[in-house]
């Protein structure tokens, strides 16, 4: 297990480092100049040449790269060219605003998934399994973006219950102005849940400890709350830690469309 657990560490740093330099190299790809972008375009080449000196950046890209792996290594992350700010405390002043969106937006899929999957593996073939197909499907096609405008459109412009823009202040406030971003953004993985969670429950239905619950005539409703849904549940768990990861990167679609600050608009 310890082996395992280094392998996949080294993997982990691995990934991390070729992302990091593959990232850096794309700055020297794409068109634009960062010095004029901080500096402006009537900055004189004298004042652009000694920016680029001060930020190392009239080293050779081999040498800016290893400066760059030492300084995160570090926990040095640099400085915002805009705000002159240490990078490392702009991004950490966002965070806790993309970890309430993610969390929020966890709970909705779990309230909504978990249930539907439940009713689907329950009645298997009925009326109530063929809509929940539906709905999961629907809801998995739908773009985080297309719902999070339509929501802001219906529940806070139209029916106004919701406010329409920014974070709110206090706790109370702060939920209330978080309800339809996480919705919005949960919402697309509502139908992952209910389909791993009808696929697993329904294996589990044909195990022999459940003809054996049945046989003593225990209640339909507690063989599948106690003896299914709490071995179905497992593969739904691992799902959720996939889909932490998922939402950080849709995150930036109901930061910018509900105007929340968070890491994905700061990015």
């Amino acid at each position: 297990m310890l082996t395992y657990t280094v392998k996949r560490f080294g993997l982990a740093v691995a990934v991390v480092a070729v992302a990091m330099a593959v990232l850096f190299v794309m700055i020297y790809v794409i068109p634009g100049d960062p010095a004029r972008v901080a500096l402006g375009p009537r900055a004189s080449p004298e004042l652009v040449a000694k920016w680029r000196a001060q930020m190392g950046m009239d080293q050779a890209l081999p040498v800016q790269i290893a400066n760059f792996y030492l300084a995160t290594a570090g926990g040095h992350l640099g400085t915002d060219i805009l705000s002159s700010r240490p990078v490392a405390t702009v991004v950490l002043e966002q965070v806790p605003f993309t970890l309430e969106l993610i969390a929020g937006s966890m709970i909705w899929s779990i309230l909504l998934g978990v249930p539907l999957g439940c009713l689907s593996a329950a009645w298997r073939g009925s009326l109530i399994d063929r809509i929940t197909a539906v709905l999961s499907v629907s809801v998995i096609a739908v773009p985080a973006f297309v719902v999070a405008i339509y929501a802001l459109l219906l529940f806070a412009i139209q029916l106004r219950w919701f406010p329409a823009i920014g974070a709110g202040e206090g706790l109370a406030d702060r939920l209330h102005h978080l309800f339809l971003p996480s919705l919005a953004l949960g919402l697309g993985w509502v139908g992952y849940l209910a389909r791993i969670v009808r696929a697993s429950m329904l294996e589990v239905l044909g195990e022999n400890h459940v003809r054996t619950a049945r046989a003593f005539g225990l209640p339909e409703r507690r063989i599948i709350f106690s003896y299914v849904l709490r071995i179905a549940i497992l593969p739904t768990v691992t799902l959720l830690g996939i889909g932490i990861g998922q939402l950080l990167s849709s995150a930036v679609f109901a930061e910018i469309v509900f105007a929340r600050p968070g890491v994905g608009k700061l990015v």
